[in-house]
Parts: C-alpha cells; structure tokens; sequence
C-alpha cells in the first residue's frame, strides 16, 4: 500500500469485496467437494482462505476497518474451535501490525506538525515503523535529550477513513456476525463510529496517558510510559521496552501468564478508581509484561505495561457502584434485590416483566470467576458462555433478547467482555475476587474499607477519583526539554 486509501469508493470497493469474496470461495468449496474431496478438509481450506482475505483487506485498509478487526480479534476465545483455528494466527498478526505507511508520508507529517527542522529533535530516528495501528503506526526514536521514545504519527486522512470504514462495516454486520456467536456486531460499530472523534485527538490521548504516568508513577505492578511531546497528528512518549502479551499468549509460561492475567485485571478495576479513567481498547497489542530486575527475575517482580490511551471512558467517579452492588447481591442470591436494581439502571425497560429468578439463573454462569478464590479462564468456558447466551434454543438465549443495554454502561461492557477475553487467551488462573474486593465500589459493605485487605495495596481514599479528574483537566504541557 502506497498510502491509506482515502478515497470513499476505493475503500467501499475493498469493504464490498469481502462479502463477494465469501462467495466465491464458497462456490470454489463445492466444485472441490465434486471433484471427490472430503468436506472437512475443504471447509478448513475455505476457512483459511476466508481468514486470509479478511484480515488482509482490514489490515490494508487501516483505519475504522483495522479498529473493528481489532476488536473481533479479542473474542476469538469464544469462537468455537474448529473455526478459530485458521483465523487465529491471521487474527494475532493483525493485532501486532499492518502494512507500513510510507517513509515519505511519515516526514511530510512530522515537517508539517513539528516544523521543517524536526530531526533537529531527534539524536535519532528510525524509519522503520515499530508497531502499526488502526489510525496511525509507531517509530522508534531518541530523543533530543537522550530519551529513548515512541513517535506515534497519524495518517493522513485517518478521520474520514474511520467514519466512511465503519458506516460501511454495519452493512456487513450481518456476514461478520457468525464469526463471534452470541454478539450482536452492529452495536459494536455504532460505539466504536462514537468515540471516533476522540481516538483522533491526539490532545486527548496525551492527557489521559499523562494522568495514568503519574498515578502509576513507581507503582510495583503497572507502567505507563509519560508523555514528552504532543501536538496535532504526532505523539512522543517515553519508550517502553517489553514482551508483547501476543507473545505470552503464544509461548509464555504458566507463572507469566498467570501474573500478566492478574495484572490486567487489576488494572482493569484499579485505573477507574485511580485516575477516573477506563482504558477501553483491552487487547492483546496495547499491554506489554516489563521485566523486573532482569529477565530471569520471578514472574511476580513483572509488570504490565499499558500502551495506547486513544480511547479511554471518562469516569470521575469511578466504575459505578450499581455494578459492583449488584454483582455482591448475584452472588448472595439475592434476585428479587438483583432485579430492582437492572430495573432502576434501565437494563429492564419498563414495557418487560422477567422472572428474577430466572436473570439470577442467567447471571450467575457469566459471574462464576467471582465465586471462588482462584478462576482458570480458559477458551472453552468462554466458548460455553457464548454457546449458552448465543442459542436460540436456550433460555438464556431468549431471556437476553429481552434485556437492554443503557448507552452510558456500553464501553464499560464492551471493556469487560474484552479482558475477559484477553484472559481466556492467556488461559491464566486469575483472583480475580481480590480485585473486586480492593476496586470494585460496591462490591465491599461500606462498613469495610474496599481495598483494605489485599497485599500490597493501599486503599484508595475516597477523594482519589477527584484527584484524576483533576489532572485530566490540566493540559499536558508540550515539552522539548
């Protein structure tokens, strides 16, 4: 690729392409299976070649349609496994890179945006991208002061790309939709267009990556890399060396796995309370586990690095304590309790009547890694839970048609599902209970302080949540010290 394809129709022709793609190698399958060959092997062939052309053609296109790739590659835990298996290495690839923009584009953005003197900024600079995201791809670099940082530049035409990508991506819902059972696409779309805006900030992102540095400043399980530079299209934070979590998923050990797994949920819960923020882009590509004190050090001297605060849900009073409320009265069996609650929340529109015992009877599969001390998320139980809501024949299937989802718990639900999925990739065992426990508002009685009686955490004062908002609002300083 030359560029990002801006223009609407060569991107609308690539988009269409796909679902006359499916077509074709539909029909190629059956002229196989009347040559003699056996069904299964030609299915998994057409899967293949369907997993390849979708994922080339999002991750050429860049933009709204890489950002929706991206997201339907956190649930390929629940899909079942003779189906994941050809798309999750095209899956895992998209997730870690994507045709590079070309080095002339990347200096016409930089001599724009930073002046026609910028590599006076730069004892170095590689034009080599590093990493490749959905509106813009990473350099390494050094800065001026000897700092080694990341240069995130967005490409041109990276607005436009988005919304025309994802107004187009709703009318293949339908097509997309058989790859993660049990979820409806198109509200996906819809919040991903929402928050379009905001992902193309850059000024945004700087602030909120800024009030996670410092909150996290010398925290012993999480680093967030602080901010250098930010101006209009390009990004420079501080360099964070590390094993990619596509890379633990894929080969790391159980201990790794288990501490990266732990990390994430923590993180997770605690940055809400922390800083009044919610990452909301939770896959694989944006955490990094970081070494202790060398790479030999036991897997519990490693933390989680946190990458990519484009997208984040503004919560200056945290998650909402209904949650966590409501999750404490799930598990306590309390349904009638339960039910008032998703009543009050709008989760229950007042034109339905459901039987609480019955939304007690579906919550509480989804909610069995807070039943227990220590949870094993694995692929397959996340493959049951999508079976389970996502049969027509099921009763829980036909209960969740009937509940709603208010707008201001989207992303917060959409954060979750994608850790957990995460979590099942990593297939790490998870006190996930703890977390609850420190974070969650609510979950605790109020006479018990949240947070108190977790290892090496300190309980958050109640006016913690303020503190964050407070920083959000002070603009990150353009830096060339």
């Amino acid at each position: 690729m030359s560029d990002l394809p801006r223009k609407a129709v060569t991107r609308t022709a690539k988009l269409a392409a796909l679902p006359l793609g499916f077509a074709g190698r539909a029909t190629w399958g059956l002229g196989k299976r009347i040559g003699g060959r056996s069904a299964e092997i030609v299915g998994r062939e057409l899967q293949q070649r369907t997993a390849e052309q979708l994922f080339k053609v999002l991750g050429e296109l860049k933009g709204g349609a890489m950002k929706f790739g991206q997201a339907l590659s956190v649930f390929e835990s629940a899909l079942p496994e003779e189906i994941a298996g050809p798309y999750r290495a095209a899956l895992t690839k998209l997730q870690e890179a994507a045709p590079p923009m070309p080095t002339s584009t990347v200096h016409a953005v930089l001599a724009e945006r930073l002046g026609e003197d910028w590599r006076e900024l730069f004892e170095e600079f590689e034009d080599k991208p590093a990493a490749a995201a959905s509106i813009g791809q990473v350099h390494r670099a050094v800065w001026h002061d000897g700092r080694e940082v990341a240069v995130k530049v967005q490409y041109p035409g990276a607005g436009q790309a988005l919304l025309s990508d994802l107004s187009q991506l709703s009318r293949f819902a339908r097509l997309l939709g058989p790859l993660i059972p049990g979820m409806d696409i198109k509200p996906l779309i819809t919040e991903l267009r929402d928050r379009v805006s905001e992902e193309l900030d850059y000024g945004l992102e700087a602030e909120a990556q800024q009030a996670h540095a410092e909150e996290f400043a010398d925290d012993p399980d999480v680093i967030v890399p602080a901010v250098v530079h930010q101006c209009e299209q390009v990004l420079v934070t501080e360099w964070l060396e590390g094993v990619p979590l596509s890379e633990v998923i894929a080969d790391g050990t159980d201990e790794l796995r288990d501490r990266a797994g732990q990390l994430l949920a923590r993180f997770l819960f605690s940055g809400p309370a922390r800083t009044g923020l919610l990452h909301a882009d939770p896959h694989p590509g944006n955490f990094r586990l970081v070494a202790g004190s060398s790479p030999d050090a036991p897997a519990g001297e490693w933390r989680l690095g946190v990458l990519d605060f484009g997208t984040v849900d503004r919560l200056p009073d945290g998650l909402p304590p209904t949650i966590g409320t409501s999750l404490r009265m799930t598990l306590d069996g309390e349904a009638d309790a339960v039910y008032q609650q998703l009543c009050d929340e709008g989760f229950v529109k007042e034109s339905i009547d459901l039987d609480p015992d019955a939304v007690l009877e579906y919550l509480l599969p989804i909610i069995e890694p807070a039943q227990v001390d220590a949870f094993t998320f694995t692929r397959g139980w996340m493959r049951q839970q999508a079976t389970r809501i996502g049969d027509p024949r099921s009763p829980a299937y036909q209960l969740a048609k009937r509940l709603n989802l208010p707008p201001a718990y989207l992303l917060i639900h959409r954060v979750t599902l994608s850790t957990i999925g995460v979590l099942c990739q990593l297939g790490a065992t998870v006190r996930l209970r703890d977390e609850l426990e420190a974070w969650m508002p609510g979950f605790v009685p109020e006479e018990e302080p949240a947070g108190a009686d977790l290892p090496g955490v300190t309980a958050v004062p109640a006016d913690r949540a303020e503190t964050g908002a407070d920083a959000r609002e002070e603009t990150v300083e353009e830096s060339t010290a």
